[in-house]
């Protein structure tokens, strides 16, 4: 399918493009495209960079990606060179990728660029959604106990940006995301989610000044009810359940303009992935210490001192018998292992257990953002004992199942365990389960995300999460790792996006316009 034939895709709020990547990679396995992703505005300099960098790759044929993309990712060349070598291509990325702070750049600006990118378009999609702080529990949690204003926190009406889109271009679909939590998060006393939907059904009514009449149909991807009959937790989409190696708890809403009377499928289920599964190939690296000198010896040399603390030799007649057996048996690959700390190019040519085609397609034989972050002697020593504890008991530790003597040195930890908050502050990723929830807050520290085995004595690495999102490994984020963290934790699974396009083409297909 040519450009011109291709349904066109605005992608708003993108942050790294998951919404967009999985439209635009629909129908990969068959060499069709029927989407072009012709817009992409994003804030962030660092997803910027990932969006225009994503832009130049898919100017290409997905087996023609030019040699000069390589020697880039390779940090051979720079990016200025790199679109030197193609002008044409380059220029195409930077028509497409915007950084745009919606809510403050001039609203007529943003209108006369999404006409002119969308020219004589009738059928289209807009995706996106707004930045999720001020509805997750968790930046609420934060918020509240930091911001007096957080009830005016702007972020909270941020979807009405996405509302003037709608208002002013009318798409005959949209495609809205955003965390669970905008299902409890409250503004002016009232639930936030029962005001979003409302505006949906009736975008001009939540905008002053507009009297034209424009309404949508709002319907859940998970639940075949009539939109009339839809809750808010009816949007919820559990991804999971759809093959994502993560159990992502996301509202994705669909919304379909009034006049055109289609009804759209809703998701199939499938086969739950887990997270061995989609990580498990992934060359082995340890992690590296922090506050003191790195080397492999000294790494080996902090694990092994875990042997000579009390609650080892106490474990056997306190119930850790099969934990401190695990640890034993790390400890021995430790000592076996010639294990380095990973980096940002990896030459690799891996076999993941799931999804191969789709994750190893085009990677040229290597593995990107693949590097191990650095922990300080303690956490290394819980990270050890969480581990071991998440394989002998199948679940993952609470800070009640730690030792006294590897409890963290904060004032409310005892509180946290009587009380049972935040008590699972150390999560182990289970190797037999989907992932938790890959979040933006990986960005700040790994004791959410700890890998599964011991003998690695890590929090996940970038790529690993990436993966666990379902993002190619061809896909490449820009920016230094903390910002490259955070991108992947706010992304929608590119796997989800591309199943959730399949409706989206089945509609479009049927539209008379």
């Amino acid at each position: 399918m040519s450009d011109k034939e291709a349904y066109k895709i605005i992608d708003v709020f993108a942050g790294p493009g998951g919404l967009g990547e999985g439209f635009s990679a629909f129908g990969y396995d068959t060499g069709k495209h029927p989407f072009k992703l012709t817009l992409s505005i994003e804030k962030d300099p660092s997803a910027y960079s990932t969006l225009l960098l994503r832009s130049f790759y898919r100017q290409f044929e997905s087996d023609r990606i030019p040699q000069e993309y390589w020697y880039y990712v390779r940090g051979e060349i720079g990016k200025e060179e790199l679109f030197n070598f193609y002008p044409r291509q380059a220029m195409a990325a930077v028509e497409e990728v915007k950084c745009i702070e919606l809510g403050r750049s001039s609203h007529q600006k943003v209108r006369e660029l999404i006409n002119q990118r969308l020219g004589r378009s009738k059928k289209w999609v807009l995706v996106g959604g707004p930045p999720c702080q001020a509805y997750s529990f968790v930046g609420r949690s934060r918020m509240k106990s930091t911001d007096p204003d957080f009830e005016n926190d702007k972020r909270h009406l941020l979807y009405r940006e996405y509302l003037r889109i709608i208002s002013d271009h009318k798409p005959p679909l949209f495609v809205m995301e955003n965390v669970k939590g905008i299902l409890s998060s409250q503004h002016s006393g009232k639930r936030i989610i029962e005001k979003i939907l409302s505006d949906l059904r009736n975008p001009n009514s939540g905008l002053k000044g507009r009297n034209t009449i424009l309404g949508y149909r709002l319907f859940s991807l998970v639940d075949n009810r009539p939109p009339e009959y839809c809750e808010p937790e009816d949007f919820v989409v559990e991804a999971e359940k759809y093959g994502i190696p993560q159990a992502r708890h996301r509202v994705l809403i669909l919304g379909v303009r009034k006049d055109i009377n289609i009804t759209p499928e809703i998701l199939s289920k499938s086969k739950s992935v887990c997270v061995w599964q989609a990580i498990s190939d992934l060359p082995k690296i340890r992690s590296t210490v922090s506050r003191e000198p790195d080397t492999l010896e000294r790494w080996r040399q902090i694990l092994g001192t875990v042997t000579t603390r009390s609650w080892y030799l106490k474990g056997r007649q306190n119930g850790l018998q099969s934990t401190v057996d695990k640890i034993d048996e790390a400890l021995t690959k430790v000592q076996k292992q010639k294990l380095f700390s990973g980096a940002e190019i990896l030459n690799y040519r891996g076999d993941p257990k799931v999804y191969s085609t789709w994750y190893r397609h085009a990677c040229e034989g290597i593995i990107m953002n693949h590097m191990g972050r650095s922990h300080i002697r303690g956490d290394l020593h819980r990270y050890l004992f969480a581990s071991s504890f998440a394989l002998a008991n199948k679940r993952s530790v609470y800070l009640g199942d730690f030792p006294s003597s590897l409890l963290p040195a904060h004032s409310n930890v005892h509180e946290s365990i009587i009380k049972n908050y935040f008590s699972d502050r150390f999560k182990v990723q289970i190797k037999e389960k989907p992932s938790t929830t890959i979040t933006s807050h990986i960005s700040k520290d790994g004791h959410y995300y700890i890998h599964y085995d011991p003998s690695q004595c890590r929090s996940l690495t970038v790529r690993e999460a990436a993966r666990l999102q379902t993002f190619p490994d061809n896909y490449k984020f820009e920016g230094k790792r903390t910002a490259q963290y955070h991108q992947v934790g706010n992304a929608v699974p590119p796997l989800l996006s591309m199943q959730i396009a399949e409706i989206v083409h089945d509609i479009l297909k049927r539209i008379k316009i």
